[in-house]
């Protein structure tokens, strides 16, 4: 019998959200050891194991099979050797954690905008310098791929080590593929993204590994998670209208709604408000609108979802 190994970021912000989003599904984590505990447990959630560990290592352990679940980001997913599409399957992406990895050169080079002209750059470049620009990243995997795809040769990797963003004012080189937010930092470096220089959009995402070992109470842990976490996304694009009267189920049909045994309805969250008022207009008397805390259905479509692309 296998346990299910879950693992999220050991700290920083991505630990937080990850430890709040698991809360609000259900899922309070109490990290075991203190605060520099490397392992936790989930209330709710007894039989497994989760461990703390560093986004980039959730990747790793997710495309070798050593972990059956993680939160990371979608960024290292890709740029790990591996096929991502063959080993793991994003099963939920989650709204925090947000980035994109960029391709940005010196401000200063103003006819520089787009890849075609960094690749004529470039050339100019090992012309008049006898050697190609330099680009510093952490992301090899996925520059070379960018690249290749526009047609890009005239330039040489430089694995960065520290704060890429510094590595034009620095020297150590002429152009960099790195990971921003907001573009602040980039921008306080005298840098630019170039228009068509987005390589991904990345964002924390739960991903679950296909070359892990699952056996029945793997999957059964894995149901248990999913359904915790769809229920609370469900009930957040829901809403629960409460009636002075019974919805008749003509009308119920007409509008959309999942009436409910014990009084009331569920409706999307965007057409609430129209739909209360509507149910108003048919005589139904006062119609509240209140949230929902989880909505749990029958059907989990992103475990089956999985669970088929283990066969």
């Amino acid at each position: 019998m296998t346990r299910l190994t879950i693992a999220i970021p050991s700290k920083g912000r991505l630990k937080e959200k990850s430890e709040d989003w698991l809360a609000a599904s259900g899922f309070k984590l109490r990290q075991l050891g203190g605060g520099r505990g490397y392992r936790a447990q989930l209330d709710g959630l007894p039989d497994v194991d989760v461990m703390l560990l560093s986004a980039r290592e959730i990747a790793e352990g997710l495309i070798s099979g050593a972990l059956h679940v993680g939160v990371t980001g979608e960024d290292l997913l890709h740029d790990l050797p591996g096929d991502v599409e063959r080993d793991v399957q994003v099963m939920r992406r989650l709204g925090f954690g947000g980035a994109d990895v960029i391709v940005a050169v010196p401000a200063a080079w103003l006819d520089v905008e787009t890849m075609a002209d960094l690749e004529a750059a470039g050339a100019q470049f090992r012309a008049r310098h006898g050697r190609r620009m330099r680009v510093a990243t952490k992301y090899m995997r996925l520059t070379r791929g960018f690249f290749a795809a526009r047609s890009v040769g005239e330039y040489r990797l430089v694995e960065s080590a520290g704060a890429t963003e510094a590595a034009p004012a620095a020297g150590s080189a002429e152009v960099i593929v790195d990971i921003t937010s907001s573009g602040a930092t980039l921008k306080a470096n005298g840098l630019k993204i170039l228009s068509d220089g987005v390589i991904l959009k990345s964002q924390a995402s739960l991903a679950g590994s296909k070359q892990a070992a699952w056996d029945d109470e793997a999957l059964s842990s894995l149901r248990l998670l999913l359904d915790g976490i769809e229920a609370r996304a469900s009930a957040k694009a829901m809403r629960r209208l409460e009636t002075s009267k019974a919805i008749p189920k003509a009308l119920a049909e007409k509008l959309g709604l999942i009436v409910l045994e014990t009084g009331g309805a569920l409706c999307p969250a965007d057409t609430a408000a129209a739909t209360a008022r509507a149910l108003a207009g048919h005589g139904l008397g006062s119609v509240a609108i209140t949230t929902v805390e989880h909505v749990f259905v029958e059907d989990n479509h992103v475990y089956a979802s999985f669970v088929a692309g283990l066969s």
